[in-house]
Parts: C-alpha cells; sequence; structure tokens
C-alpha cells in the first residue's frame, strides 16, 4: 500500500492552497479562508497548516502589502510569525526574544481588530512555550483544577469564550508543560494529568478526547519506556479512554472533521488495546493517508528501513485481517 504523508490530509481545498501559496501566490489561500468564515476548528487547523509553509517565503507580506486592509491577511501575518517565533525557539537562535515579541505584537493586533476570533488567541496560548521560565503573569496563572500548574489558563480561557474546546489551544498548552524549566518527571506527570482532565470533561464530538494518549505517548517519547509499553493500551484505563475517543468523537463526527494526526494515534491505541474491529473502521476512515506519529515513537526497532511506518502497516494488515476472519462484536467493549 502506498502511503500518503502530507499535511493537508484529507482536505482537498486546502492542499490546492498550499500547492499555490509554496508557489508564492495567495490568492487561493485568501479564497479558502473566506470560505471557512467562521467555522472555527476549521479556520483554526486551515491557517495553522498554511503558516507552516508561508513561514519560509514572504509570501503572506506580499498579500498583507497588496491588501492591507484584509483582516485574513494580517491574521495570516501573525500566524506566520508565531510559527517562526517557534521554530527560532526550537533551534535556540539568538533572536528569538524579537521573534517573540514581532508575533505576540501582530496576535495582540488581530484579536483587536476581530474579538471574535479564537485564532489570535490561540497564537498567543502558542507562543507561551517559549517563556520556559513563566515570566510572563499570563503565563503563570492559578489554574481551576487544583492538580494542574500555573499555566496560560486566562489565554487558554479567552480561546474557549470563543471555541470551546479548540484543539489548537489544548495542544499548545500541553507543549507549555513540556517545555518548562523544571525537571523532565514533573513535567511528563502534569501533561498525563492535564490529559486526564480535559478527557473527564466528556466534550462529546471533540478529538480532545484523544488528549489523554497524546500525553502518553508523549511519556513515551521523552523517558523511553520499555518494548513492553504497547501492553498499557489494554490496560482498562488506558481503553476507557481510547474507547470513548472512538464512540464519542470518531463516530459522530465525518472524514473532513478529522485530522490525520488523530485518526493516526487513535487506530494504534485501538489496534495496541486489542480492538481491533474499531482499529480498523478507522483504518478505513484513513484511506492511503498516515502521519509519521505515534508510529515513529512507538516501533519496536524492527530492522526495516522505515519501522515507524512498518508498524502502521503491520497494524494496518492485522485489524483488517482480523475483521475478515471473525464476526464483530455486539456492542462496545464492556
Amino acid at each position: 500500500m502506498h502511503l500518503v504523508y502530507h499535511p493537508a490530509g484529507h482536505d482537498e481545498d486546502l492542499r490546492v492552497a498550499l500547492v499555490e501559496l509554496q508557489a508564492g501566490r495567495w490568492r487561493t489561500a485568501r479564497e479558502l479562508l473566506l470560505d471557512t468564515g467562521t467555522h472555527w476548528a476549521l479556520r483554526t487547523s486551515r491557517t495553522q497548516v498554511l503558516a507552516v509553509a508561508a513561514a519560509r517565503s514572504d509570501v503572506i507580506g506580499v498579500w498583507l502589502v497588496e491588501e492591507p486592509g484584509s483582516y485574513d491577511a494580517q491574521l495570516m501575518s501573525a500566524r506566520v510569525a508565531v510559527e517562526r517565533a517557534l521554530r527560532a525557539h526550537r533551534q535556540q537562535h539568538p533572536m528569538t526574544l524579537e521573534f517573540e515579541a514581532k508575533a505576540r505584537r501582530e496576535a495582540l493586533l488581530a484579536a483587536r481588530r476581530a474579538p471574535h476570533d479564537p485564532v489570535p488567541w490561540v497564537c498567543l496560548v502558542a507562543l507561551a512555550q517559549i517563556d520556559t521560565r513563566q515570566l510572563r503573569h499570563e503565563h503563570c496563572l492559578e489554574p481551576a483544577e487544583p492538580m494542574l500548574p500555573r499555566g496560560p489558563w486566562g489565554l487558554l480561557y479567552e480561546v474557549n469564550q470563543r471555541d470551546p474546546y479548540n484543539r489548537e489551544a489544548y495542544h499548545r498548552v500541553l507543549q507549555f508543560m513540556l517545555a518548562r524549566d523544571i525537571p523532565l518527571a514533573a513535567s511528563l506527570a502534569a501533561v498525563v494529568d492535564f490529559g486526564r482532565w480535559v478527557a473527564s470533561q466528556r466534550p462529546v464530538g471533540s478529538p480532545l478526547l484523544l488528549l489523554p494518549a497524546y500525553a502518553l505517548i508523549e511519556q513515551r517519547r521523552r523517558s523511553r519506556a520499555d518494548l513492553l509499553w504497547r501492553r498499557q493500551w489494554a490496560q482498562e484505563s488506558s481503553l476507557d479512554y481510547t474507547l470513548a475517543a472512538f464512540h464519542d468523537w470518531f463516530r459522530k463526527t465525518t472524514t473532513g472533521e478529522r485530522s490525520v494526526a488523530d485518526l493516526n494515534l487513535l487506530a494504534y491505541t485501538l489496534w495496541a488495546g486489542h480492538q481491533y474491529f474499531e482499529a480498523a473502521e478507522v483504518f478505513e476512515a484513513m484511506g492511503s493517508y498516515a502521519a509519521r506519529e505515534p508510529w515513529a515513537s512507538v516501533h519496536d526497532g524492527t530492522a526495516a528501513p522505515d519501522p515507524g511506518e512498518a508498524l502502521l502497516l503491520r497494524a494496518r494488515a492485522e485489524s483488517l485481517s482480523y475483521t475478515r476472519s471473525h464476526k464483530p462484536r455486539a456492542g462496545p467493549h464492556p
């Protein structure tokens, strides 16, 4: 099977806009965002993917010069500035703070211009991970949930006021927690607590039901747990979260509402937890679209040229084969 790794996934309109943007043409991106309107989840994900591509050139700057009154151009300029600041931070660039300050200014300008739009606030949440020592007041507020650490909870509140359970905002908080200048063990414990706290609120229809799984994958990636790690997905505590995500997110959404990253993670956790019928259903929904993670972080060290991809293909084949040779269960896992 030929796998397709593409940031647009099943979003064909986004795919076309990306091709145009990478060629230095911004008008298709403008039309895409105009058509997206106030579908906040889609607007958040599309602007994020576009920004990753646009950060490598000045195409958004050209758009802003040609259409200085365009809010979408201004928003994309903020998105690109945030992406560049985060890249500078990862690369320990000496001008990281300058990049961060520019991104913050642009995000605040966009927030003032469109008070109803959650995306500028998502930008501000994203920038919090650069402040590893939590020097800014807005990055060290007390949480509503006592077991969680101080963090950018006020910024997350602003996002929630505009788009409750915004996927990117919560994932940015998770990244913030991992970036803090504290011992790794404490950071990983906070991430797991955060994921479980979010999922406990049962946001039906939201991919945030997968946040506990993302937290555990980060735990695996950073602590390099033993090779028997797959077993934990069959344990009742992990399986409950996985099946909740399958029934209350996957089964309640359409293909266009699901990211390839989330589908890959759900497929992995179902397969690893021996829920082969459900895993097969997710693999079918994925089609040929794939993501590098979580497979690259959880493979068992096989000698294949791409061990992560080899594990994905193995999990897919095992799940589909199982469904062909067994009758489906009646009802969900007890």
